[in-house]
């Protein structure tokens, strides 16, 4: 019995609305219907050859490459579909046409990158390893955008379709490290699916960029510390506190967010703050200075639980907490930027940086700096490894916030 598959379009019944394209499957004088996620306009589709095509009209590079990815992954949806009717053709006596579509449903559930994708994050959710498994969300939803929310199966991950998206991302004005995060992740997940045996190895991510730029330093000169310092922000509490947090990230060589948020009380013994950070679960010791003293006594009173600083509020979902905060107080940073006249804006994560640069300036050994942390892997993992020599740092923080 000979099985029809046909690619289709329904025409929307709305005037200047995108159509949908279906698969219409016909076998033993059965009738069945796949629908799928694509969408194009009535002088998009070409009848004659069932297909996407590209009117001379249309020159928006943006559309130009979606309709190219439509045809793409159509393709690859006939043969997955052209591939069950032959298994069924081989190995069963008799079959319908749901029993096609249902296979095809199967098969394309179990090869569905945005599931594989999903679950990773999940495991590593579950084995607390909350950060990276949101990273490995952040890459799909960059990727789903690219997809118009479509999923697509690991046979449809080919040099050209990884190509296409690394045209897009660059087209959406993404740094090229930001690509290169995004495709390792991808390419993570693809190689595990390879491994499980759900995907050939092709190679699809030989020719996107997975490497590491070097950016610009996010650095500023102490002169532009000590003139945030001395802002007059009385009458604009939201921007007082955004730039608070942001000088005692400074005052505590550059403290990240995240180990600012979990600093407690019982974290400063004996006029020194002891902490782990969160990133690298390095001990790192802080001689308490009169500036994070008067800081932290400002926000006493607003402190949740034995918190030293007002960012966790409640017992509850700490870490959208933390986010939460840091999001606004990043955005209000650059409001402070604009009344200070700092180009670019400040973050967070400038405070960071500029402690690293100042000390760096005042020769202290880098060594001993932070000012390492984050650019080359072989020096991060050096600096982690090593006893820092505190007693030089405090010296050299110190000399820091005394000229400010």
């Amino acid at each position: 019995m000979v099985t029809s598959i046909k690619v289709k379009f329904r025409k929307s019944t709305v005037a200047g609305k995108e159509g949908c394209i279906y698969y219409q499957i016909i076998h033993s004088r059965m009738v069945r219907q796949v629908t799928t996620p694509y969408k194009v306009f009535d002088d998009e589709w070409d009848e004659q050859t069932g297909n996407v095509r590209k009117p001379q009209q249309v020159t928006d590079p943006e559309r130009v490459r979606k309709l190219h990815s439509y045809s793409e992954l159509i393709s690859w949806d006939i043969r997955r579909l052209r591939k069950v009717v032959s298994l069924f053709t081989q190995t069963q006596t008799s079959f319908s046409a749901d029993d096609i579509v249902t296979e095809y449903l199967r098969l394309s559930s179990q090869n569905s990158f945005e599931r594989h994708l999903r679950e990773t994050a999940s495991r590593l959710t579950a084995l607390g390893r909350v950060r990276t498994a949101e990273t490995y969300l952040a890459a799909l939803n960059s990727f789903m955008k690219f997809t118009d929310g479509g999923d697509v199966t690991f046979e449809s991950i080919t040099p050209f379709f990884m190509q296409q998206y690394e045209s897009w991302l660059k087209s959406t004005g993404v740094s090229l490290n930001t690509v290169s995060f995004y495709m390792r992740k991808l390419r993570a997940v693809y190689n595990q699916a390879v491994e499980q045996g759900l995907a050939e190895q092709c190679y699809p991510f030989r020719h996107v960029y997975t490497g590491n730029d070097k950016t610009a330093k996010r650095a500023v000169h102490l002169s532009i510390i000590r003139k945030v310092k001395f802002l007059k922000l009385e009458s604009k509490p939201a921007l007082e506190f955004a730039r608070d947090m942001f000088m005692f990230s400074f005052y505590t060589r550059g403290m990240s967010f995240i180990d600012m948020a979990g600093l407690k009380k019982c974290n400063l013994k004996s006029g020194c703050l002891r902490y782990r950070r969160y990133k690298t679960g390095q001990q790192l010791g802080i001689k308490w200075e009169k500036c994070m003293r008067d800081l932290v006594g400002k926000y006493a009173d607003q402190c949740y639980a034995d918190y030293m600083l007002p960012i966790i509020t409640e017992s509850t979902e700490k870490r959208k907490q933390y986010k939460q905060v840091q999001y606004r107080i990043n955005y209000r940073l650059k409001q402070v930027s604009e009344l200070a006249g700092i180009t670019p804006p400040l973050t967070m994560y400038v405070a960071r940086h500029s402690w690293a640069s100042i000390a760096k300036e005042k020769h202290v050994p880098e060594g001993t700096i932070s000012d390492a942390l984050g650019h080359d892997s072989e020096k991060t993992t050096r600096i982690y490894l090593a006893e820092l020599d505190t007693s030089q740092v405090d010296k050299a923080n110190k000399l820091i916030l005394d000229a400010l």
